[in-house]
């Protein structure tokens, strides 16, 4: 399989889901556990940038990577953010969704809106961070959320990867018994 760039960063090893126009991958300083990334696989840096079915298969892959994040880390839902342009929080000049798993019960956040300052932190950062990936780095000492070491999140990726073949193996069973469905009425007929 080809590269997968995160802006100028190879991320490949930490991708657990791609499609043609769309990719998942870990997060370097996760906020909550399962919280990840979903990006274009063409580095564009603005969500209005994106040709139609970039963007279509962009939104299809939240929603897809959504559903699975949220099963797999017993989620009651999901916080889902995009920061578009460097004014809205976005460091890293490639169109990313966040998806977070979220609880009703022991959240981290006690306030849901308090995941938007956290995130808008975590990105400030991701841009130095992401130079720096197979070292441990030395943060301030408010920042208690470390960035991990490559194999650290390509560890997590592997794992997360076995839910999502799973999951696109039902997918496709689902889709096609219909299609047997449909053909062997048309036999009947």
């Amino acid at each position: 399989m080809s590269a997968l760039f995160f802006s100028s960063f190879d991320v490949s090893r930490q991708a657990f889901y791609r499609s043609r126009l769309a990719a998942a991958i870990v997060n370097l300083k996760p906020i909550v556990p399962g919280h990840v990334l979903v990006i274009p696989t063409r580095v564009v840096p603005r969500l209005a940038d994106l040709k139609h079915d970039e963007l279509a298969a962009l939104m299809r892959s939240v929603q897809h990577v959504g559903r699975v994040i949220e099963r797999v880390y017993g989620a009651d839902g999901l916080t889902i953010a995009c920061q578009d342009g460097k004014a809205a929080g976005q460091t890293v000049p490639h169109v990313h969704f966040h998806i977070l798993p979220r609880k009703l019960q022991g959240d981290v956040f006690a306030r849901n809106d308090d995941v938007y300052p956290a995130l808008e932190r975590a990105e400030g950062r991701l841009p130095e961070e992401f130079r720096q990936v197979p070292h441990r780095v030395q943060m301030d000492a408010d920042e208690d959320r470390k960035p991990r070491t490559l194999e650290d999140m390509e560890k997590e990726a592997r794992w997360l990867k076995t839910f999502f073949d799973a999951a696109e193996a039902a997918e496709a069973e689902a889709e096609a018994e219909p299609d047997a469905a449909s053909e062997a009425s048309g036999k009947a007929s």
